[in-house]
């Protein structure tokens, strides 16, 4: 084979690297599911593959939460990092290699970027006054910003003047979009693709790269006095992974250009934009592709660990296994899209589509053959067995390449639908030729083979396909139907025939039990709505349920001031409460509240402007005095809440809320 053949079967595709200001939740378990299934059936197709995913652990954002732990940032991320690590491992993510941005082989090759860029003149030194989000790690313009807030997350920035370095991003604006018109592919889906486009004909400012404010961070190579910016830091993971600018650089030979950056919607910006602009000023080739999805949400909203709102992957992995959970994240949610996730949602998916449709299949055929056959796979008969064999196996020697296609096209709901083609006819093909009715004919007995064989091939090629979706179910199905499942390349799946005859099926319990969701206690994912009561007359209304009516009097005892959180802590041996330090305007208040469990991280509420019933009586809790009451919304089964915040950020506190 030549170099270029071997090139051709390659592939290399990144998750981003996730960042341990918290544990992981079900939205980042979507995202590296879907690269581990790709590269899964790219290894099935005989590509040599590589699969990258990683923390991404500097920055303000972390010094600051680490600081309020009492812990070095070190000490933090190691621990975070460990929970990243152990949750890929419960969903069989098969990656190659795990990046951290502190390790020294990662430091080392961007400070050599930065290196090269600035000796080539486009960084240079200057001030930066502007607006910058610490949460997101990102500056943002005047213009940039919604309501004075920051565009992707909605919360106050902070105004920050001091000297750095910036990048001349603005000089590639012009031959990234050339680039970008010249390969359609390199930004999808196409709505990602029209929205960074729209950005970058917005005009390109020169980006900031360097911050003086803290430390925690890799050093300018030139200046010790400064910080490389975070977002720098991190793009350069895809290339230091492959040992970039060592002596030990064969991966990075053999697989960059990525053939896909796999990443969520709100950090397609950043991959699409600032790392092409990068890598061209370093002259460097630029990824294949960069894939933008949607977000995983609740019905209350986007996932948000400061919210508390954010689903478990280990919860949910204890309860219904992994290749249930794999499945219905490929599955439920469009790829390109925001899609919703719902316990009762991944329990009807279970019992249709897992239990009903395909383990129904496999129950139900090595049943007929233990009964009929002695436990034995039957061979098929020269003579089709019905009307609708042909149909039958039409349909097995199109789905694989229908579902490939769609694979390639990061389509995994289609792919899945394809597949599911194949379920589908094959259990309605035990309906049109009834097995156990051929059974009572003697004449028929090798009718009645050619049947449990057609659907023992059925089973084989649908199980081969679904493996790089859900990596146990070959395992699980060979121990009941007695096939080679396990290891077997893409186009086993794509041929028919390969069912091995002779062999000892085995009952067991059904690989997809159904689930009584009665059974289950299942947090509701939306706050009650009390239902009003039956009018009583025309005349006369009743009530809603709820606590007594009372007058505007009494609601005007209520002295509810606006207050701006300069500190917020957890109190020491107290899991549930958090202490606040508040600026009520020339005033300095002192609050306890019982929230804990719905905020990880509290600090990420200093800045925010909440509302306090500020004429409440103090109170003594756990030995600190506290003077007042913080409102918040909670579900009534109290899964969520949040405290009270108000949106525009020039209300000044101590301002009434009436």
């Amino acid at each position: 084979m030549t170099e270029s053949a071997a090139e051709a079967k390659r592939f290399y595709i990144t998750t981003p690297i996730y960042y341990p200001s918290a544990n992981l939740h079900i939205g980042h378990a979507y995202c590296t599911v879907m690269a581990d299934t790709m590269v899964r059936y790219k290894r099935m197709q005989g590509y040599e593959t590589y699969f990258l995913t990683g923390s991404d652990e500097h920055g303000q954002k972390i010094e600051r939460v680490a600081k309020a732990q009492g812990v070095t940032p070190i000490e933090y991320t190691d621990k975070i990092v460990a929970t990243f690590q152990a949750l890929w491992k419960r969903l069989l993510i098969s990656n190659d290699d795990f990046i951290r941005t502190t390790q020294p082989r990662h430091m080392e090759v961007v400070q050599k970027i930065f290196q090269t860029i600035y000796d080539k003149g486009d960084i240079y030194k200057s001030e930066y006054e502007g607006h910058y989000c610490t949460p997101c790690e990102t500056f943002f313009t005047e213009r940039q910003l919604v309501d004075g807030n920051c565009p992707d997350c909605g919360r106050p920035t902070e105004l920050i003047k001091e000297e750095s370095y910036f990048f001349k991003m603005s000089k590639y604006q012009d031959q990234l979009l050339q680039y970008i018109e010249d390969h359609p592919d390199f930004i999808q889906p196409a709505t990602r693709r029209n929205e960074m486009i729209s950005f970058i004909k917005q005009g390109l400012e020169d980006l900031c790269i360097s911050r003086t404010t803290f430390d925690w961070g890799i050093p300018v190579p030139i200046d010790d006095k400064h910080v490389i910016y975070v977002w720098f830091d991190a793009l350069t993971n895809y290339i230091s992974a492959l040992g970039y600018g060592t002596d030990h650089d064969e991966l990075y030979q053999k697989f960059w250009p990525a053939d896909i950056h796999l990443v969520g919607k709100d950090i397609a910006r950043f991959h699409a934009i600032i790392w092409p602009c990068i890598l061209m000023a370093a002259g460097l080739p630029l990824p294949k592709q960069v894939f933008g999805h949607g977000w995983v949400l609740l019905n209350s909203g986007k996932m948000s660990k400061s919210k508390g709102n954010v689903v478990d992957p280990n919860v949910l992995l204890d309860k219904y296994g992994v290749d249930a959970i794999r499945y219905f994240l490929l599955r439920e949610i469009s790829t390109g899209s925001d899609g919703y996730y719902s316990e009762e949602a991944l329990v009807k998916r279970i019992n249709t589509d897992l239990a009903n449709d395909f383990g129904n299949l496999i129950s139900r055929t090595v049943a007929m053959i233990d009964k009929y056959f002695e436990g034995t796979v039957p061979a098929t008969a020269t003579e089709p067995a019905s009307e609708f064999d042909a149909e039958l196996k039409e349909l097995a020697l199109t789905v694989g390449n229908e579902a490939a296609a769609y694979l390639e096209k990061m389509d995994f709901p289609n792919a899945l639908a394809a597949i599911w083609k194949l379920i589908s006819r094959a259990n309605k093909y035990i309906d049109e030729t009834a097995p156990w009715v051929l059974a009572k004919d003697e004449q028929k007995k090798a009718a009645l083979g050619t049947v449990l064989y057609n659907l023992m091939e059925c089973i084989r090629i649908s199980t081969i396909l679904l493996s790089p979706f859900m990596p146990l179910v070959p395992g699980k199905v060979a121990e009941q139907t007695g096939q080679a499942l396990e290891g077997r390349t893409w186009a086993d799946g794509c041929q028919w025939g390969g069912v091995e005859i002779g062999v000892k099926v085995c009952k067991k319990e059904a690989i997809f039990p159904r689930i009584d969701p009665k059974s289950l206690d299942m947090p509701k994912e939306n706050a009650k709505v009390a239902t009003p009561a039956p009018t009583a007359s025309k005349e006369e209304k009743v009530a809603t349920e709820g606590k007594a009516e009372i007058a505007y009097d009494d609601f005007a005892k209520l002295d509810l001031r606006v207050v701006e959180v300069l500190e917020c802590s957890k109190v020491e041996k107290a899991d549930k409460l958090l202490q606040f330090k508040l600026k009520m305007g020339d005033e300095i208040r002192t609050v306890v509240s019982g929230i804990a469990k719905f905020y990880e991280n509290p600090e990420e509420l200093v800045g925010k402007k909440l509302v306090l019933v500020a004429n409440l009586a103090p109170k003594k809790i756990r030995g600190i005095v506290s003077h007042g009451m913080l409102l918040s919304a909670a579900t009534d089964d109290d899964s969520l809440l949040e405290v009270l915040q108000v949106a525009k950020a020039d209300i000044p506190s101590g301002s009434t809320v009436s």
